[in-house]
């Protein structure tokens, strides 16, 4: 009986094909090399490329929501944090019962002020640090110091908020201009890897055409300000779910406060000393803080590790050859591009709108009139309102690019002609869905602008290497804009919309007669004259009258243009003759310096080439 022939063939053995095997390739030393380690015979070279570039593809709407998760969860718990830290440093209860004579107020005013000052300088250190980090580690470093403001609030002292609050501020303007730049960048390598076919025929030096980018960056901001604009309801966490149970009724805080809205002065003027019924457990606030501390770690890490580089090594090569000179003079360069000079106002209006949402309208309008028991569903409404809004912004693809700007701006010059003209009730719940439906449409409004300005700057700009330049002086105008509202919190809400203050003595101005309303800068508004002009005598020796009598509008009411920042900045240099500059500015020789400085960012000629 023949034995069966072995399944596989013998090394060395001679069968009856030769030195051949079974699929008619040589066996052994003969063996072509290219049979051995060549290709793989089903190999398709085009389908295995476009699955390459497909997982790229996904790879860059990774790095878009982790992004924007790791940026809402990051604002989710630093305002949450603030609000329910500023409602319990307000009580004065648990201020005498917990830290004594401590003086938490001072030391609130102080970090408030850290916040809000600090990034008036970030124009000169912003560039610095994302060129010696980087764009995604500069997101990173910022993020953990949010973290790191969160951590210090177990134990609050003047040593550990203040300056946490001061490194905060720092970090607020590099995180949005690296945020910025991330998402625009994800944009262009979104567009690259959808058309590599093209890159490949065009070659690998040729930028590809003007604008191709522009749909797939309008869609990716939409996502980023849609979660974004989510963390405001996030926020409202440890207020609805903790601190609301130890919340007293409208009808204790609110009993001596006489009007609210419109008519108001300040912040909640005559609003209750005592919020708080009992007093929560140090032991439920060290719980509350360890969820908000846990969720600012996981922002960091969705940072670090889902966000992938903004730019490829050889592209971070090429960007880190910029000198440090080069990094300094270069954010002053762009101010003065004639694009940026007519996108200022919508900066500064940008800043404006959003500190006002939650300060103005919250406080003055909502928490006024139905309690600081229901701030948090006020909120809530804004923030859905503009998260909703953002989703909208996605029209853009068919609508001009001016139409979202456009469209907020417009929306909140309705609701601010409403609000002007409004003075709600306090202790009355009956117009409480008005303040509902304010909220949500300031909201709407506020990520119009959100939207198309981030959308706008990367399309115009898509042909600078760094666009975080151009975020940087973005954001800092926006930071400008809330450093001056914050200056302006105890101001009447007419002044704050538009309006003028109430008349009061001013040492400049002789006579018995009060001192006519002196206007000041509104957030969404020029300052309206509330007396005719008329020419008044200046004394030789005031610091405003510059030795000679001139016809002045009555004390410093100067209106150059219907738009209060244009009017500010005109009197800033007095270019109109015959006009009087207001007495709070410093005399000429101390204007000069300030001046010098604003014309040469602002730049005289209008010529395209200025960049």
């Amino acid at each position: 009986m023949e034995a069966e022939p072995p399944l596989y063939p013998v090394a060395g053995a001679v069968g009856p094909q030769g030195d051949e095997d079974r699929l008619g390739a040589a066996d052994g030393c003969e063996a072509p090399l290219d049979e051995l380690v060549g290709a793989y015979p089903n190999y398709n070279e085009e389908e295995e490329e476009r699955r390459y570039y497909r997982r790229q593809r996904l790879g860059v709407l990774k790095n878009v929501l982790a992004a924007s998760a790791g940026g809402m969860l990051t604002y989710g718990v630093y305002l949450g944090l603030l609000q329910m830290q500023l409602i319990l440093h307000y009580d004065e209860t648990y201020r005498e019962v917990k830290y004594g004579n401590m003086g938490l107020p001072d030391i609130d005013s102080k970090m408030l002020m850290g916040i809000n000052v600090t990034p008036i300088a970030a124009l000169l250190y912003t560039p610095v640090l994302i060129r010696f980090f980087g764009t995604k580690w500069m997101m990173f470093l910022a993020v953990g110091i949010y973290a790191l403001f969160v951590s210090t609030n177990y134990w609050e002292r003047y040593y550990t908020l203040v300056p946490s609050a001061v490194a905060l501020g720092m970090a607020i303007v590099p995180l949005w201009a690296s945020m910025g730049n991330y998402i625009t960048r994800m944009s262009q390598k979104y567009y690259e890897y959808s058309h590599y076919k093209e890159q490949d025929e065009q070659g690998p030096q040729q930028r590809p055409p003007r604008g191709s980018h522009a749909p797939y960056l309008l869609v990716f901001q939409a996502i980023f300000y849609s979660f974004f604009h989510l963390s405001f309801a996030c926020a409202q966490l440890p207020m609805v779910y903790f601190l609301n149970y130890y919340l007293y009724d409208l009808n204790h805080t609110l009993y001596n406060v006489q009007s609210c809205g419109t008519n108001s002065h300040g912040i909640l003027n005559g609003f209750n000393k005592t919020v708080l019924r009992t007093l929560p457990r140090s032991r439920n606030l060290i719980v509350v803080e360890s969820v908000l501390m846990a969720v600012a770690f996981l922002a960091m890490l969705l940072v670090l590790g889902l966000c992938g580089a903004a730019y490829r090594p050889t592209e971070e090569i090429d960007l880190r050859s910029v000198g440090w000179g080069n990094i300094f003079q270069l954010p002053f360069k762009y101010v003065r591009d004639f694009r940026l000079r007519h996108l200022v106002p919508f900066f500064i209006y940008s800043g404006f709108e959003v500190l006002f949402a939650c300060t103005g309208l919250a406080l003055g309008y909502g928490v006024c009139s139905i309690g600081l028991e229901r701030l948090a569903y006020l909120l809530v409404a804004y923030s859905l309102g503009a998260s909703a809004a953002s989703v909208l912004g996605l029209l853009g693809l068919w609508l001009p690019r001016s139409v979202p700007l456009v469209t907020g701006a417009g929306l909140h010059l309705l609701l601010t002609l409403g609000l002007f003209f409004w003075a709600p009730a306090p202790r009355a719940l009956k117009h409480s869905w008005v303040l509902y439906v304010a909220a949500a449409l300031w909201g709407v409004g506020s990520a119009f602008n959100k939207t198309g300005l981030s959308t706008l700057l990367g399309i115009l700009y898509e042909d600078k290497e760094r666009q975080d330049f151009i975020f940087t002086i973005y954001h800092w105008w926006q930071a400008v804009a809330i450093f001056m509202v914050y200056l302006g919190a105890s101001l009447p809400m007419k002044v704050r919309l538009g309006g003028a203050r109430d008349s009061m003595p001013h040492p400049h101005f002789p006579g018995p007669s009060p001192r006519p309303r002196t206007p000041f800068l509104s957030p969404l508004g020029g300052p309206q004259p509330s007396t005719p002009f008329t020419a008044s005598p200046v004394s030789p020796s005031s610091p405003i009258s510059g030795g000679t009598h001139r016809l002045c509008f009555p004390a410093g009411v100067s209106q150059l243009s219907s738009w209060g920042l244009f009017g500010h900045l005109c009197r800033l240099g007095s270019w109109v003759p015959g006009i009087c500059l207001p007495p709070c500015l410093p005399p000429w020789p101390a204007r000069a310096p300030l001046l010098v400085f604003f014309l040469w960012c602002w730049g005289w000629d209008p010529a395209p080439g200025a960049c």
